[in-house]
């Protein structure tokens, strides 16, 4: 058994987030895909089109076979990759204490 997980927001889902997750499945041998998704923001920060709920069930319509929630404040980046800029404070503030 082998799991692959893919980080989406799937707004909307389409037959391109289709076949990738069918090439994440033949192309690294996958038994089980998951899909950590956006819940009802964007990860730009926008109002999703459809709510998590229908996004979720288009995904394992179209071949995931899990789909959990990312939690906002992990998954909403501010164009420049909040979660980036969170990581480059973070290690300058270990060069200032060295």
């Amino acid at each position: 058994m082998k799991t692959a997980a893919i980080i989406c927001e799937y707004n909307p889902f389409h037959n391109g987030h289709k076949y990738h997750i069918e090439q994440t499945r033949l192309q690294h041998g996958a038994t089980h895909i998951v899909c950590v998704m956006s819940g009802n923001f964007t990860q730009r920060g926008d109002v999703a089109l459809a709510d998590k709920y229908a996004r979720a069930r288009a995904a394992l319509m179209g071949g995931a076979d899990l789909v959990v929630e990312l939690p906002t404040p992990f998954g909403t980046f501010c164009y420049g990759g909040l979660p980036y800029c969170r990581f480059a404070r973070l290690c300058r503030y270990a060069e200032l204490r060295q």
